[in-house]
């Protein structure tokens, strides 16, 4: 398979086969989890960058009375806070939502491909730009759209985040998370989730069957939700920086 970390920057940037191997090399897997493990806690010194390769993740701060808040969702290809080592210790918790393959990537690392790579330095600016922008919807999804609207909001967004690592089959992809993190990320209960999802279905908006989302006509569960993907920036054209 394809590395996803090469897929999902080559949507910002077009990249020669000498630095798709950089790529390569630097993430290689290193560590397996299981559904329901942190990656790292609250309060631990982070010492590498982690890539998602394989499963889903998330990011997300616990209350002490045990209450959990999403804060994103973390996929194939995703860097899970590459600006981590200017922290000294962590303030919040990286958990794995599935069974997860990480690739652990050292500062040294980082710094030496993308001073040797301009354009990789360039791409994972962009990586951080959406992640900023995909950070500011779901705020904006909290505070002011409907618990239809949220939840659809979040089906689009992932289905065209696994489309652009080549992880959606047409009009379906694998949907592996349950209704309480689906809760906990949009400020939903349990109950809300289930009746919300029956509304989505009773329209014909979404089909979500075992382990398997299926959106028959994305414009339109795109329209219901007031969903907009260009802060995913998908819409720009790699080919103008740089030849292979």
């Amino acid at each position: 398979m394809p590395n996803p970390l090469v897929r999902k920057l080559e949507n910002f940037v077009r990249l020669s086969a000498e630095e798709r191997q950089a790529l390569e090399r630097i993430t290689q897997p290193t560590r397996r989890l299981g559904a329901r493990e942190d990656v790292i806690r609250d309060g631990d010194r982070p010492r590498h960058v982690n890539v998602i390769l394989e499963g889903w993740a998330c990011r997300y701060k616990q209350l002490e009375d045990g209450r959990r808040q999403v804060i994103s969702i973390f996929l194939p290809g995703d860097l899970c806070d590459p600006h981590v080592f200017v922290l000294r210790k962590m303030d919040h918790l990286l958990g794995t939502l599935t069974p997860v393959v990480i690739a652990e990537v050292s500062e040294t690392a980082i710094r030496e491909v993308v001073h040797q790579y301009p354009r990789i330095g360039e791409a994972l600016w962009w990586e951080m730009l959406v992640t900023a922008a995909v950070q500011r919807e779901w705020t904006v999804s909290l505070g002011q759209r409907l618990a239809t609207e949220r939840l659809g909001h979040l089906f689009c967004e992932l289905f065209l985040r696994l489309r652009a690592v080549g992880m959606t089959n047409e009009t379906s992809c694998e949907f592996p998370i349950t209704q309480a993190d689906l809760g906990d990320a949009m400020g939903l209960s349990t109950v809300h989730i289930n009746r919300t999802l029956k509304e989505l279905r009773a329209s014909g908006l979404i089909r979500l069957r075992g382990r398997q989302l299926t959106i028959p006509d994305l414009p339109a569960l795109q329209a219901a939700s007031l969903f907009d993907p260009s802060y995913l920036h998908y819409e720009r054209d790699p080919s103008v920086i740089g030849d292979d």
